[in-house]
């Protein structure tokens, strides 16, 4: 069902999704969105997005979350895709050894085409397949500590942790734009007009036409 087209939010944060195919990507937003899910297809670019509003520390946020629908192949997609985007999850098959030895080759991408401020959260997927595990938990945090990033395992299937991965980064992209403003002498803003993007590094807002308006 869609969302009201004047419904009102603090902050739009764009997420990404990251990843080798058939890693689950598609499976987590879904799980997030389920119940106030708004999809979006934005063929010229081979992407998709769903949103949901959720408070975050007292705020009202708007969380859009891209996904590839499958366009991996395509770097055509690339800085389209990452423009503007707050937040970035990473995401690998915790029973496909290869899609986690990929976790670099993205990681190094994400680096050279989002913006250097860009929150980056890496996710084990498929932890329901216990028996199927080939990538050890110790062995995934230890490399995301070695680069700096956020760590979560994830069952889609049986959701767990979904909520508690996007609520992660959604709040950790929160306590950056809190502090930027903070830095920069100014009060953070108290209401973002509706359809905006506040965008790490950039000095000031960007629009963006608000998912599920009437035209």
């Amino acid at each position: 069902m869609a969302r009201r087209p004047d419904e009102e939010y603090d902050y739009l944060f764009k997420v990404v999704l990251i990843g080798d195919s058939g890693v689950g990507k598609s499976n987590l937003p879904s799980g997030f969105t389920r119940n106030e899910f708004c999809l979006e297809s934005k063929s010229t670019i081979g992407v998709e997005f769903a949103t949901r509003t959720l408070q975050v520390e007292g705020r009202t946020v708007k969380a859009q979350i891209w996904d590839t629908a499958g366009q991996e192949r395509y770097r055509a997609i690339t800085s389209a895709y990452y423009r503007g985007a707050l937040g970035a999850l990473l995401v690998y098959d915790v029973t496909k050894p290869t899609t986690f030895e990929n976790v670099s080759r993205w990681l190094k991408e994400l680096r050279d085409h989002a913006d250097a401020n860009i929150v980056i959260m890496m996710i084990g997927n498929k932890t329901d397949l216990k028996h199927l595990r080939a990538v050890a938990t110790e062995d995934a945090q230890g490399y995301a500590e070695k680069e700096g990033l956020s760590f979560i395992e994830t069952s889609a299937l049986e959701a767990t942790n979904v909520e508690k991965a996007f609520q992660t980064i959604l709040s950790e992209i929160y306590r950056i734009i809190s502090k930027k403003s903070l830095a920069s002498g100014e009060s953070a803003p108290t209401s973002i007009k509706e359809g905006q993007t506040i965008v790490v590094g950039a000095s000031e807002a960007n629009t963006k036409k608000p998912c599920c308006s009437s035209s």
